[in-house]
């Protein structure tokens, strides 16, 4: 996959294999509702108003995600032949025929497209839950008004990386996680008279914010290991900056920080522990997680009693290090992650965890707020901030420190 993927009608994508669970969702088929067949859903759009089917109601007939029918229309991203096929008979027994936004488009002079910034390689991005269920709440609001998405990487510091924000016909841009090179996008949106909201990103002048909690969070979260008893705790953290260095967090760096979120999860947690070291991460993922905890749990090396990772991958990571190195979680460390997704590590099958300690944020949410901001300033209105709290949920992976 390339850094632009375009043509995704209502798009964001959701993996077909080995997808991230909603937070709340129930486990198992026994907690899933039931979803309309495509007769029900045929029926009930007979019995409207709307004359033509949407891409959410053949998503919902077909048991799927909005982001996964618009991949299976535009023939790309990570669908099995098997859903693909699927969604398609549902979509020819409702008599969808796929996105169309031309005769929008003409009408009101605009491409009847969001482009959406994402801070990875599209291929990574995929990779990360957050992403995808954020995707996937943009996708249901633009799907339903009739909106098409395309997505684009946060650009490189030279021309030929800004060519899609130049040139790419988009009515609007929301931006998710871009923490690294955005000024310079931001600008050339700016020149283009291009409406932007901004997910979980710093101040930028014009464009309409979607807030999280990310510094009140962490603090609450390590003001609970505070009141267990935690003195040495250490913060495994997202990447500070374009160049994703791995390893400990000195002044310097922290002062030189263009990741807003990462800079903002580190200050609360130092909000409680002022003095708590961080150790730097290239991304969120196991892996990632996995080396950071390999540091920190070295033979020879005092282990921090408590781990505040910023991510739950990272967290799952973490953990794993741990018990590799003979460690017991939480009776020797405990560890709190940020996110509250479904996470899967078959090292953690191995052991009694079953749920992380974690910060549970409304991805969704967050994601159906910056389509509807957007949708709302092509309309000439003037959309409020959104804001969203985090929630903290205790699992297996804390507990009081070893007296």
């Amino acid at each position: 996959m390339d850094d632009t993927a375009s043509d995704l009608g209502a798009s964001g994508t959701r993996p077909d294999a080995d997808r991230a669970a909603r937070p709340g969702d129930a486990a198992g088929a026994g907690g899933a509702a039931r979803r309309p067949d495509a007769a029900e859903v045929t029926r009930a759009s007979r019995s409207g108003r709307a004359a033509r089917p949407t891409l959410a109601a053949v998503a919902r007939a077909a048991g799927v995600a909005p982001s996964t029918a618009s991949l299976a229309f535009s023939g790309s991203g990570p669908v099995s032949e098997d859903t693909r096929q699927r969604i398609l008979a549902v979509a020819a027994e409702l008599g969808y025929d796929g996105p169309d936004p031309r005769a929008r488009s003409l009408r009101r002079g605009r491409s009847g497209v969001i482009g959406v910034v994402l801070d990875d390689r599209l291929s990574d991005a995929f990779r990360d839950p957050v992403n995808v269920l954020t995707l996937d709440g943009i996708a249901e609001v633009a799907g339903a008004a009739g909106v098409s998405l395309l997505l684009v990487r946060s650009p490189l510091d030279d021309e030929r990386g800004m060519a899609p924000l130049v040139d790419a016909p988009m009515d609007a841009v929301i931006l998710i996680g871009c923490n690294v090179r955005i000024d310079p996008a931001v600008a050339v949106l700016r020149r283009r008279s291009i409406p932007v909201v901004a997910i979980e990103a710093d101040t930028i002048e014009g464009a309409v914010p979607v807030h999280l909690d990310n510094r009140e969070a962490s603090r609450r979260a390590a003001a609970y290991l505070r009141d267990l008893g935690h003195e040495q705790v250490t913060v495994v953290t997202l990447p500070f900056d374009s160049a994703r260095e791995r390893g400990p967090v000195n002044p310097d760096r922290e002062r030189s920080s263009s990741a807003f979120t990462t800079t903002e999860r580190l200050r609360g947690v130092r909000g409680v522990y002022p003095d708590a070291p961080a150790i730097a991460t290239a991304g969120s993922s196991v892996e990632e997680g996995r080396i950071a905890g390999a540091a920190l749990f070295a033979p020879g090396v005092e282990p921090p009693t408590a781990v505040v990772a910023q991510s739950d991958l990272l967290a799952v990571g973490v953990i794993s290090a741990a018990l590799e190195a003979g460690l017991r979680v939480p009776e020797d460390v405990s560890v709190v992650g940020f996110d509250g997704i479904q996470v899967d590590d078959s090292l953690l099958h191995r052991s009694p965890i079953r749920q992380l300690t974690t910060l549970v944020q409304p991805f969704v949410p967050k994601g159906e707020a910056a389509a509807r901001a957007a949708l709302a300033m092509l309309e000439g209105e003037s959309p409020e901030p959104a804001s969203f709290r985090s929630e903290l949920r205790i699992g297996d992976t804390t507990a009081a420190p070893r007296g």
